[in-house]
């Protein structure tokens, strides 16, 4: 069963802030006034379904996500083990994605992911412990610092709707260095992860869902 979404308690804040100090964010946040970020309270789901989609779209990772949830029934970790590699194959992953899903996968079943102290971690300690595990790399750590941690604070550099967004909304569709993205993320925080999701939001038609 697909865990519930929940909307961060720091979401009116967070957005109040945004549209004062910077007007892009404004424009976007007026825009979508009744949807936002929502998180899952379940560290394997968050993982496994940003491990889809690493390295495709929005769009790509919903199709593939749902058909994996199709064949099983519900993704967890106990039945991306019972499945068999062409299974899982058939449902769109990479024979690579696979591997990382079956690994996560024994990580939980065997209690090697276990992020109930995590909330007390600062984000690059969970990234660290995160990175660990393989084929979970600084972004898909970040979308779980996002999506399950609900860290207000985040920015995936490495993210390319984020890069996407930023060009479209502020450099005329020109993307610029990492440095000059940094730069311009000064203006949101202490809310980095909420302006984030307001340009992936402006990218694609359904909310980015980890």
């Amino acid at each position: 069963m697909t865990p519930p979404l929940d909307k961060p308690d720091y979401w009116s804040q967070a957005t109040q802030e945004l549209a004062v100090a910077d007007a892009v964010m404004a424009q976007l946040i007026a825009q979508y006034p009744d949807v936002s970020l929502r998180t899952r309270g379940d560290a394997f789901h968050t993982l496994a379904r940003s491990v889809v989609g690493q390295q495709i779209s929005v769009k790509a990772a919903d199709s593939v996500w749902n058909r994996l949830a199709l064949f099983l029934g519900d993704v967890t970790s106990h039945a991306v083990l019972a499945a068999t590699v062409e299974e899982l194959r058939a449902c769109g992953l990479s024979q690579r994605k696979v591997e990382y899903l079956s690994d996560l996968a024994r990580h939980h079943v065997e209690g090697r992911l276990d992020p109930s102290a995590w909330h007390d971690w600062d984000d690059e300690a969970v990234i660290k412990e995160l990175v660990s595990i393989r084929g979970i790399g600084r972004w898909t750590a970040e979308m779980f610092l996002i999506f399950y941690l609900a860290r207000p604070n985040v920015l995936p550099l490495d993210d390319i709707g984020l890069i996407r967004g930023i060009a479209e909304h502020y450099h005329d569709g020109e993307r610029k260095p990492r440095a000059e993205l940094k730069q311009l993320a000064e203006l949101w925080q202490p809310w980095c992860s909420v302006a984030t999701w307001y340009l992936w939001r402006s990218l694609d038609p359904v909310p980015v869902e980890y």
